[in-house]
C-alpha cells in the first residue's frame, strides 16, 4: 500500500508540469504573435512575379537568433539535415545551401543596438560593438594585437599572428625581402591582387590598400567566429570560403600574391592539392608568403614538414625568392619550360590538357600542375599593365572571347556615362563616404567597378555561374570578383554592402525560373540599414519589384524611364531604392 501512494505522487506531480509547460508555451506563442515576433519556420508561401493579387503586404521578420544567418553556410541546417560530410576535408565549411522548401522567407533584423556603421578610412580601424557583439578574438587574441574593446566600439590595432608589431611594418618587410623600390609593396604597380587566406579580421588586407593593392581575404565561417564579418564592417574586401574540396571560386592566374601568416593549414594533404590550387590562382611569376614556424622552429616535426614541403614545391617548380626570419617567400616560373623538363612520371602531374583551369562553380580540386596558356607562354608572363593603367588597358585574355580592344573599349566608356548618370540621380542622397562596399551583381567586364575608380569605394564583381566566364578580365584589370548562382544565397554575413547594383539580372533569374522573390529577400539580408539598390532592368521587371518595395521596408530614391510607354523603343528602366532603418522590437527593447 505504501509503495503504490509513493508512486502516484510523482505521477501527480508529472502531470502538474507538463500543464504548466503548455500554458507557457501557449502564452509564448500569443506574445510573440501579438509583438510581430519574427518566425523561424521554413518555407513560407511564394508569391507569383507580377501577381499584384498575390504581392504581400507585408514579409515577416526572422528571429532574433537568425540576425546573423548564412543560408550556404548555416551549421544548424548541417546537423538538421544531418548532411555526411568529412570534417578533416573541411566540408563543413564548404557551401551546403538548403532546399526552397527549407529557406527562411524572413527578413534578417539587425542585433539590439544596431548603428550605421563607421565610415571609411575610420573603420579600418574601429567598429561599433553593438553591430557585431563578439568579443571572443579580443580575449584569445590579446597578444596578438587582432582586435581591442574600447567602450562601445571594438578597435583594430592592425596586430597578427605573426605581425605582432603591426601589418605595415610586416608589409614593408615582405617588400623588403623581395627587392622592391623602396619597400613598397605594390612592385611600381605590378602587384595589384593578393590573396590572404586565413585572414583573420583583415588587418593585413586593410593595410595594403593605401599601397594601391587590394586583397581577396578569405576565411570559414569557422571557430574565429565572425571574423570576415568584422573584415567586411571595416570595409575592408574580404568572402567567406575554404580550402576544403572544391576550387575557389576565382579564375587560373589572379593574383601576384598569394599569403598565409600562420593559417594552420595542412598543404601536405591530399598530394599538395590545396597548395596546387595556390598555383592555379597564381599569375606567372607569382610569389607564395608564408609565415609559420615550419619555416624557421626547429623541433623534429616541423623540420619533417618544411623538408617535405620544400621537395613539393621543388617539383611543381618553385624556387625560394627569399627567406627571412619567420617567412620565406616562394616565385612561381614564368613559362612552362620547368614543367615540360621534369622526369616521366614526377608528381604532382601537369593537368589534363582538357581541363579548364578556369572552372570553378562546384568543380573539384585537382592534384595537378596547370599550365600556362600559350600566350602566357610566349609571353614569359601575364602581359599586363602595371596599375592604375592596367584598369583601363585591353588585357591579352580578352582574346579567349574573341573580343575585340574596341569592344573593350566601348563597354568602358558604355558604363563610364552609366554611373555618372546613376551618382546625378542620387543627388544629395550620397556623400563622399555614404558608400564603401560596393557589389556588382553581374560583373560582365567589370566596367561597372572601373567607372568608380576615382570614389574611395571597393567592388565584389560577381559573374554569374551560367554566364560567359569573363571573371579572369575582371581580375586582368586589377579587380576583385567571385563566381556566384543567384538562385541561391550569397557567401556573406547580413549587412555587409552599402550599395548592389542588380542589372538585368532579375531577368536572367526568371528566365531561369528561380524565385525573384527569394533574390529580393537575399538582397534585403546583404544589405546594409540606409543602404542603396540600383535596378536596371526590363521596365515590366522594374515595375514588378516596385510593388514590393512596401512589404520590404525599402523606398524608392528615384525612377528613370519606367513610366514611358514601352512602344518609344527602349525597354530598360532604372529604380533606385534605399532600404530604411528598423528594428524588432526586442531590438528596442534591449538597446533601451
Amino acid at each position: 500500500m505504501g509503495r503504490g501512494k509513493a508512486d502516484g505522487k510523482p505521477r501527480k506531480r508529472l502531470v502538474t508540469t507538463v500543464l504548466l509547460l503548455a500554458i507557457v508555451g501557449a502564452l509564448f506563442y500569443l506574445y510573440s504573435r501579438k509583438n510581430g515576433s519574427s518566425s523561424i519556420e521554413h518555407g513560407s508561401k511564394s508569391v507569383k512575379f507580377g501577381d499584384d493579387s498575390a504581392i504581400p503586404k507585408t514579409i515577416p521578420v526572422c528571429d532574433d537568433r537568425l540576425s546573423e544567418l548564412i543560408p550556404c553556410l548555416d551549421r544548424n541546417f548541417i546537423y538538421q539535415t544531418r548532411l555526411k560530410l568529412d570534417l578533416t576535408l573541411m566540408e563543413h565549411y564548404e557551401r551546403h545551401c538548403p532546399m526552397p522548401e527549407r529557406r527562411y522567407n524572413c527578413l534578417i533584423p539587425p542585433p539590439p543596438g544596431y548603428k550605421i556603421p563607421i565610415k571609411w578610412p575610420k573603420s579600418r580601424d574601429q567598429v561599433w560593438r553593438a553591430n557585431i557583439p563578439h568579443t571572443h578574438l579580443a580575449t584569445e587574441k590579446s597578444d596578438q594585437r587582432w582586435m581591442v574593446v574600447k567602450g562601445e566600439k571594438i578597435g583594430f590595432p592592425g596586430g597578427g599572428t605573426h605581425f605582432h608589431y603591426g601589418a605595415g611594418k610586416y608589409i614593408a618587410s615582405i617588400a623588403n625581402m623581395l627587392n622592391f623600390p623602396n619597400n613598397v609593396i605594390n612592385n611600381e604597380g605590378r602587384l595589384r591582387n593578393v590573396f590572404d587566406v586565413g585572414c583573420g579580421v583583415a588587418s593585413f588586407g586593410g593595410y595594403l590598400l593605401s599601397s594601391d593593392v587590394i586583397a581577396m581575404s578569405l576565411a570559414p565561417n569557422d571557430v574565429h567566429e565572425n571574423q570576415i564579418q568584422f573584415a567586411l564592417e571595416r570595409g575592408i574586401p574580404a568572402y567567406l570560403g575554404v580550402l576544403g574540396t572544391l576550387r575557389l571560386p576565382y579564375p587560373s592566374r589572379s593574383f601576384e600574391l598569394a599569403h598565409c601568416s600562420r593559417c594552420r593549414i595542412d598543404w601536405l594533404q591530399r598530394d599538395g592539392i590545396l597548395l596546387l590550387e595556390l598555383d592555379r590562382i597564381l599569375r606567372p611569376g607569382g610569389y607564395f608568403a608564408y609565415s609559420s614556424p615550419e619555416a624557421y622552429a626547429q623541433d623534429e616535426e616541423d623540420q619533417r614538414i618544411w623538408k617535405e614541403m620544400s621537395a613539393l614545391v621543388g617539383r611543381m617548380c618553385w624556387k625560394i625568392a627569399s627567406k627571412r626570419n619567420q617567412t620565406v617567400i616562394w616565385v612561381k616560373p614564368l613559362t612552362n619550360d620547368c614543367y615540360l623538363k621534369r622526369e616521366p612520371d614526377t608528381r604532382p602531374p601537369l593537368c589534363s590538357p582538357n581541363d579548364d583551369p578556369d572552372a570553378v562553380w562546384g568543380v573539384k580540386m585537382k592534384a595537378c600542375i596547370s599550365r600556362y596558356s600559350d600566350q602566357m607562354h610566349r609571353a614569359k608572363g601575364a602581359g599586363l599593365a602595371p596599375w592604375p593603367a592596367r584598369l583601363t588597358t585591353p588585357p591579352p585574355r580578352l582574346a579567349d572571347f574573341n573580343y575585340s580592344t574596341e569592344m573593350f573599349e566601348k563597354d568602358t566608356e558604355y558604363w563610364q556615362q552609366e554611373v555618372t548618370n546613376y551618382w546625378k540621380m542620387l543627388g544629395n542622397k550620397i556623400k563622399p563616404d555614404t558608400i564603401r562596399n560596393v557589389m556588382d551583381m553581374k560583373a560582365n567586364l567589370g566596367s561597372f567597378a572601373a567607372a568608380l575608380k576615382d570614389k574611395d569605394v571597393w567592388v565584389m564583381n560577381v559573374v554569374p555561374e551560367n554566364g560567359a566566364n569573363t571573371l579572369k578580365i575582371i581580375y586582368d584589370r586589377g579587380l576583385l570578383g567571385t563566381v556566384h548562382n543567384w538562385c541561391e544565397a550569397f557567401s556573406t554575413y547580413p549587412r555587409t554592402y552599402d550599395l548592389l547594383h542588380a542589372w538585368t539580372i532579375f531577368s536572367d533569374i526568371i528566365e531561369k525560373e528561380c524565385s525573384p522573390e527569394d533574390l529580393l529577400i537575399e538582397m534585403d539580408r546583404i544589405l546594409r540599414p540606409k543602404g542603396f539598390i540600383i535596378v536596371h532592368d526590363k521596365r515590366s521587371v522594374v515595375l514588378s519589384i516596385k510593388k514590393f518595395l512596401p512589404a520590404l521596408h525599402w523606398v524608392a530614391v528615384v525612377t528613370s524611364n519606367v513610366e514611358q510607354d514601352s512602344n518609344q523603343g527602349k525597354d530598360d528602366a532604372v529604380l533606385i531604392i534605399q532600404k530604411k532603418m528598423w528594428l524588432t522590437s526586442e531590438s528596442i527593447r534591449i538597446s533601451e
